[in-house]
């Protein structure tokens, strides 16, 4: 018995975190913030990502900070994800379980007109059942919880009790418990293991250990 894994992209399956914390790193320098180490970057990442900023300033950012925080962290992401590679051993991964004929799904804030190329472009879109990416504005004080409910309804034919998201960030277990799904989390992307482990979920150190244990949580539900 297999599991139905809803991957998460950025920091999960994209190895993005290091674009992520230049362009943080560039961002909050616009604001009279000093630059963060990864170490520290992962100590104080969170989504909603209002309140990783929050953080940060020990305060609510003005609008006119957020304004600016928003526009120089686009600058520099927005180009620099583009050629970000897949998490180690993620394609393998990917490509066994669909010749396995095993379902799996992907569920991402990334806007769905950025996500579906670049699937295609790493030649992975034909490995997932579904791909749900962000359609809307995104909404800085909420987290994943939503979309994630909309992405495991839409699953029609996958019995919910199969079903393990695999994400990078503390929002990707409370948007699955909310759902009513199991978790694992992986600590490649931008959160510390210690932020991981206070959400309860079980917590390794690569995607290879993911994946074995979703299925060996399906398998003892």
């Amino acid at each position: 018995m297999h599991a139905h894994i809803v991957w998460d992209w950025n920091g999960t399956l994209l190895d993005d975190v290091h674009v992520a914390l230049s362009a943080t790193n560039a961002a909050i320098a616009k604001v009279g913030l000093p630059p963060l180490t990864l170490e520290k970057y992962r100590e104080f990442y969170r989504v909603p990502v209002w309140d990783f900023y929050t953080a940060l300033l020990e305060r609510s950012p003005t609008d006119e900070e957020w304004a600016t925080i928003g526009k120089e962290f686009g600058r520099l992401y927005r180009p620099g994800v583009q050629a970000c590679d897949l998490a180690a051993g993620s394609a393998r991964i990917l490509a066994s379980r669909r010749s396995a004929g095993i379902t799996q799904s992907l569920c991402s804030l990334m806007p769905q007109t950025e996500l579906v190329p670049m699937l295609r472009a790493r030649d992975i879109e034909d490995c997932f059942q579904r791909i749900d990416g962000r359609t809307g504005s995104l909404d800085v004080r909420t987290g994943k919880a939503e979309q994630m409910a909309r992405h495991l309804s839409a699953l029609e034919e996958i019995d919910p009790g199969v079903v393990v998201v695999i994400g990078d960030a503390a929002d990707d277990a409370v948007a699955a418990a909310r759902a009513g799904a199991k978790s694992v989390l992986y600590t490649g992307g931008a959160h510390s293991r210690s932020s991981l482990e206070e959400t309860g979920a079980p917590v390794v150190g690569s995607l290879t250990e993911a994946v074995a244990l979703a299925d060996d949580l399906v398998r003892r539900s």
